[in-house]
């Protein structure tokens, strides 16, 4: 064990702050240097999902991954004086115009181009066609007016009745793609081709000027280049702020493990340890998939002296709900000595919203803790209750109606609990968040319970019930599952990839929900987040694919699995494997607009040779042989020189002839014949085989480039990454002569900008999780090294601050597009090369 890798794990038993259950004192296993992009606080689920987007937990408020809103409040009040340690004190916007997700708006609107002062509150529309907004293609959502050509041209005209020069405005907007919108005439918004919902912009003050009472209008143009197309925004102003916890705690650290969240802040003369744990253990999959997560508190004295402290947390409604202006229904209950907080939507929707930049609004989310004389919780108007304990340092049990309408009183679930007189011994406590979604996916039709209840028979407060009992010892395993990470992936590739590994590790599974089907398969379903929302993505799930291999295959067959049943099933009947089953949560077939015949053949059979390495067998594979060959054969026939189709950068277009993408076709046909070599399919294996390596050497010389191989088989001149590469190492299959992967690092190291090596010669943005693969191919630790300290650098000082964007700008760091994905399992490749290295070898060593 290296020294300054690992910190020893420190346990001191303290006292109890939950009946029969000993809270002990945590702390990290390491300290890492990585500032995130975001910090990851309660991940459950693509939809149960928040984190601080901000270097301070204090500095803004707790938000989903999509940037919505997920407040969570945290005080610690010392001697009287209250420090907020974690949130922000904001109510919701009031609104000006709404847009398409409180209330469909007229607008008129033409798909040719206009002509005139078309922005002019007095240009003349009486021509253009008249519908409701929001305007898009299928999927959308809030969808109202379908657009399905390349340009529309949008004017809304409203009425004002007050002026609104004295106050902050914002423009809330989402497009795709490309998109300028214009306020009375003036533009304000003007984009590149990107694609973003929700974008919350304050006027500036020229614009706001032109806000009068009368007549106004807000006019737009949008671009769709490829893919999906939106419209869709609206007008807000703040309401009065009142705030009861204005003394910020300071901040003196920040930690990202693979499964817990540490803080520390100073309180005036107490210290406050703050940690978030997520038990996503994949050894344990009732235990992974159990909707809860837990708040851990430790609080301690600086000055040796004894100070009278008492700990507040809340949440709202905005957990529960897809927008604001959804009516909701919160109640207080208890149950075998556990006080639950409860709220939900009132209409409760089960599985019936689609979509990218959606949230669950059916299901129950939970705030709970032990109950106990020393703890008070309850429901109550948002400020009210925090005037409450920042008075009192105690919330009264008087309980009264809250509000259903947060946009006219928001209510708080809200958790106090008196720590007492405390001294340099640290005083302890935690309680736990969940999400119980009661029904997570429809599988072509049938909705299918979370996997944690897959069989009935458990329901939340057993669950609940089971977190608190085991909380210790689920701590416990938490923080030796993260030594453990930490050490091998230092070991493996350093100690910046090991804090990179840690950032990825939560973000990669939270961004999958874990279902059994009717027949007991496992069905772990990914969410395209911030991409186009597709479930059950297959070039989503070949980038994610190493840290599943590393931890425990059977989840990257639960990713397998709906597509083998799609095409089994004679559901798709196309030759080549399918794209995606849906668009989350509604995995009922392809919704995606165009196929990509080679990429996911090629991904299809290499993940599946890949299990099969992993185990030792090929028992997996032989439930698939019949279509694992008709994929096979496919690219045998489509794959050494690739038709003008899509790969799995489709962000970058369709185009022919992709070096890259025929390197991924071959491997295809390689893991084909792998499998049957270990089947003992010896004449199979060998017409496979020997078929992929004349491929290789035909690729050999259509790539060829002097120092480097071509982007495309037909342009000199070009490059791109060759992370499909990769395999061939991996499985020792020696297809590729061996001087190709050096040739091209090489080549890559002359290429690199600040933060990272470009995806191809086209553009100057990259895919970290490429760039990791790629820097796997050659086994000098220099390559490796010199191409991760760039991807490092980037999230660690992107000014982009989200949950880990996989697409960024290698020249100022900054995000292009897509945000918590779970393609950061792409990171774990290291590892994975390391373990199939040691799988290979005790496999050879048993057959001798």
């Amino acid at each position: 064990m290296k020294r300054n890798l690992l910190f020893l794990f420190l346990v001191v038993l303290m006292a109890s702050s939950c009946a029969n259950n000993a809270v002990k004192t945590y702390s990290p296993v390491k300290v890492n240097k990585l500032r995130a992009p975001a910090y990851p606080l309660i991940t459950i689920d693509p939809y149960t999902s928040a984190w601080s987007f901000t270097d301070k937990l204090n500095e803004d408020d707790v938000r989903h991954w999509t940037g919505k809103k997920h407040p969570l409040i945290g005080v610690l009040r010392v001697d009287g004086k209250s420090y907020r340690f974690m949130g922000k004190e904001e109510t919701p916007l009031k609104e000006i115009i709404p847009t398409a997700a409180t209330l469909s708006w007229d607008a008129a609107y033409t798909e040719s181009k206009p002509g005139g002062d078309w922005t002019s509150v007095a240009f003349d529309d009486r021509s253009w066609k008249k519908a409701k907004a929001a305007f898009g293609t299928d999927g959308m959502p809030n969808l109202t007016t379908p657009w399905l050509s390349k340009d529309i041209w949008i004017r809304r005209n409203f009425e004002l009745t007050e002026n609104f020069a004295s106050v902050p405005v914002y423009l809330e907007y989402s497009h795709d793609d490309i998109f300028e919108l214009y306020i009375n005439g003036i533009e304000f918004v003007a984009t590149e081709y990107t694609w973003k919902n929700n974008v919350m912009v304050e006027l500036s003050d020229e614009v706001k000027a032109t806000l009068k009472p009368g007549k106004n209008i807000i006019t737009a143009h949008c671009h769709n280049r490829t893919g999906g197309g939106y419209v869709d925004f609206g007008l807000f102003t703040t309401p009065e702020t009142k705030t009861s916890f204005d003394t910020m705690a300071v901040q003196k650290s920040a930690n990202v493990m693979p499964t817990q969240t540490f803080y520390t802040f100073e309180c005036g003369p107490v210290q406050l340890d703050l940690i978030f744990t997520a038990p996503l253990l994949m050894d344990d999959l009732e235990l992974m998939t159990t909707p809860i997560n837990y708040v851990t508190y430790q609080v301690k004295s600086l000055d040796g002296a004894k100070h009278d402290v008492q700990i507040y947390f809340d949440a709202t409604p905005q957990w529960a709900v897809n927008t604001d202006n959804q009516p909701v229904k919160s109640e207080k209950l208890e149950k075998n000595g556990i006080t639950y907080l409860k709220t939900g939507t009132a209409e409760q929707n089960i599985l019936g919203k689609k979509g990218d930049d959606v949230r669950i609004d059916w299901g129950y989310f939970y705030l709970a803790a032990a109950a106990e004389k020393q703890t008070s919780m309850k429901l109550g108007e948002y400020h009210a209750v925090k005037s409450e304990f920042n008075e009192s340092g105690v919330l009264v049990a008087k309980e009264g109606e809250v509000s259903q309408k947060m946009q006219e009183e928001m209510p708080v679930l809200a958790y106090s609990r008196n720590l007492g007189m405390v001294d340099v011994s640290s005083s302890n406590g935690y309680l736990m968040i969940g999400y119980d979604d009661l029904y997570s996916i429809q599988y072509f039709n049938e909705n299918l319970l979370p996997y944690w209840k897959r069989n009935g028979q458990v329901d939340i407060y057993q669950a609940f019930e089971k977190a608190s009992s085991n909380y210790a010892s689920v701590m416990q395993r938490c923080n030796d599952f993260d030594g453990t990470l930490m050490e091998q992936a230092a070991k493996d590739g350093g100690e910046m990839y090991a804090e990179l590994c840690a950032l990825a590790y939560r973000q990669a599974i939270a961004a999958h929900k874990l279902v059994e089907s009717k027949e007991g398969d496992l069905l772990f379903f990914s969410k395209e987040n911030f991409s186009n929302g597709s479930i059950g993505t297959v070039d989503v799930t070949y980038p994610s694919a190493p840290m599943f291999l590393v931890y425990n295959p059977e989840l990257l067959k639960g990713m397998l699995n709906p597509i083998f049943y799609y095409s089994e099933s004679g559901k798709w009947n196309k030759p080549f494997a399918a794209h995606d089953v849906g668009t989350y949560p509604l995995a009922n077939g392809q919704t995606y607009g165009g196929d990509m015949p080679v990429e996911e053949c090629g991904n299809m059979l290499t993940l599946t040779a890949a299990i099969a390495i992993m185990e030792g067998n090929t028992d997996y594979a032989k439930k698939h042989w019949t279509v694992l060959t008709t994929w096979a054969d496919y690219l045998r026939k489509e794959g050494l020189d690739p038709e003008n189709q899509l790969c799995t950068d489709d962000f970058a277009g369709h185009f022919a002839h992709n070096a890259n993408l025929s390197v991924k076709a071959i491997m295809g046909i390689a893991g084909y014949g792998i499998m049957a070599e270990m089947m003992g399919e010896k004449e199979i294996a060998n017409e496979y085989l020997s078929e992929a390596k004349a491929m290789a050497a035909k690729w050999e010389s259509m790539a060829n480039d002097g120092d480097h191989y071509k982007l495309t088989f037909d342009q000199a001149g070009t490059w791109s990454q060759k992370y499909n590469l990769i395999w061939d190492k991996l499985f020792a299959s020696t297809i590729f002569a061996s001087d190709i992967a050096t040739k091209e690092m090489s080549y890559y190291r002359t290429k690199q900008n600040k933060y990272g090596l470009p995806l191809d010669s086209r553009k100057t943005y990259t895919k970290s999780d490429w760039i990791l693969w790629s820097a796997c191919l050659t086994d000098n630790p220099d390559d490796f090294k010199e191409l991760l300290v760039p991807v490092y650098n980037y999230a660690n000082e992107t000014t982009t601050r989200m949950p880990l964007s996989d697409w960024h700008e290698t020249t100022d760091g900054s995000s292009v597009g897509f945000r918590a994905r779970s393609v950061v399992g792409g990171y774990f490749m290291k590892m994975l090369e390391n373990k199939m290295k040691a799988v290979k070898t005790t496999t050879a060593g048993k057959n001798d």
